[in-house]
């Protein structure tokens, strides 16, 4: 069987791979000039620092088999992600921890303290199920640090008001009463030594795969196929007849200098009245690098249009009622499957990517396993 995957990134890349191992014939589309989507990594010319080109990726995961099968086809490196919030006029640790609750209200609490202080005299107990990210935080962290370290940075990222998203984003971020600085809590935590993109080259290279860059897919390729995979936007794929989902996409200010620029490599802003999210400074992605120059991104959130790269699906209630819909549109088209981040219009993590991605493939094996043979 002729199979075509859309999309060179992990979802691609995985799925692409498992069938190619199972014999059959597997053309990966792309119509970026590189693999490894968003995730993609090149070095500086300049300086020799690896740029995480559409943003950083830090790889987590607790899923022992997603991670035996990315270090199959590269070494990763211990990373910690340890980001820094400019606050007024003053730094903290993020996630918040009790560093950053000493240091906020100017205390010296032990845990216990600390926990006793945020639950009795800083977090809204009257609300009893928060209905959105606005509530969660009240009810998480009460109204200074939600003010200071969550409004308005998520105003900025998500354009629209707190009170509008949902409180599921919030209930993905840790609240430590301890000194640990770990964005991350997961077994396993780390970058691919030789980037991203060399990881993804590795998996995708398989005499059975042909990846085809820098070209876009057209309906003329599904007529030589038995089946698609699709991991580009699944309004896209319906030439959004529907109308278009929404999605949040990122503008990046790079600028390069010598030494180290900030001293981390992510410092949050959340002021409001700081235009940009973050500030990501590159090489201290790849600690185990040392270079004299430096990249720097500045990060700015905006609606993401027509010709624009899409990062995070919004999933208000108006795309929601427009993704079920689609939703129906994909069930009911034969010949393909719809995978990924872009491809199911949710958020979704590396490793949750990949792990699904083995299982779209596997499925599809047990049901046409007798056409490898």
């Amino acid at each position: 069987m002729n199979i075509v995957v859309v999309g060179a990134g992990f979802s691609g890349a995985v799925i692409g791979r498992c069938l190619a191992e199972a014999e059959f014939k597997v053309t990966v589309l792309d119509s970026r000039d590189h693999p490894a989507g968003n995730c993609h990594t090149e070095r500086c010319q300049e300086t020799g620092v690896m740029v995480h080109t559409y943003g950083p990726h830090i790889f987590h995961t607790d899923n022992q088999r997603v991670w035996d099968y990315v270090t199959s086809f590269g070494e990763f490196m211990p990373y910690r992600n340890q980001v820094k919030s400019t606050v007024g006029a003053a730094v903290y640790s993020l996630p918040i921890n009790l560093h950053t609750i000493n240091q906020f209200f100017g205390k010296t609490f032990d845990p216990q303290q600390a926990r006793a202080f945020i639950e009795t005299t800083q977090a809204d107990t009257s609300i009893a199920d928060p209905q959105n990210f606005e509530e969660q935080a009240l009810r998480f962290v009460g109204p200074a640090l939600y003010e200071a370290f969550f409004k308005g940075y998520t105003e900025k990222q998500w354009g629209c008001a707190p009170s509008e998203l949902p409180a599921s984003i919030l209930k993905r971020l840790p609240l430590r009463f301890n000194y640990n600085d770990n964005y991350f809590a997961h077994q396993y935590q780390g970058i691919p030594k030789d980037g991203y993109t060399a990881l993804i080259e590795n998996i995708l290279d398989h005499p059975g795969i042909d990846v085809q860059l820098s070209t876009p897919y057209t309906r003329a390729h599904a007529e030589h196929a038995e089946h698609v995979f699709w991991s580009g936007p699944l309004d896209g794929y319906f030439g959004e007849k529907l109308g278009r989902l929404g999605y949040r996409t990122l503008d990046f200010e790079r600028f390069t200098k010598t030494g180290d620029w900030q001293g981390c490599a992510v410092m949050n802003y959340g002021d409001p009245d700081v235009p940009f999210t973050r500030i990501t400074e590159h090489k201290h992605f790849a600690p185990w690098e040392e270079h004299e120059g430096t990249v720097c991104y500045r990060e700015y959130s905006r609606s993401c249009g027509p010709n624009d790269i899409p990062y995070y699906p919004i999933r208000l209630v108006q795309e929601k009622a427009l993704l079920s819909h689609y939703e129906a549109l994909a069930e009911a088209e034969e010949g393909v499957t719809f995978v990924g981040r872009l491809g199911t219009y949710r958020y979704l993590d590396m490793d949750v990517t990949i792990a699904e991605a083995m299982t779209h493939a596997e499925t599809f094996l047990a049901k046409h396993g007798a056409a490898a043979s």
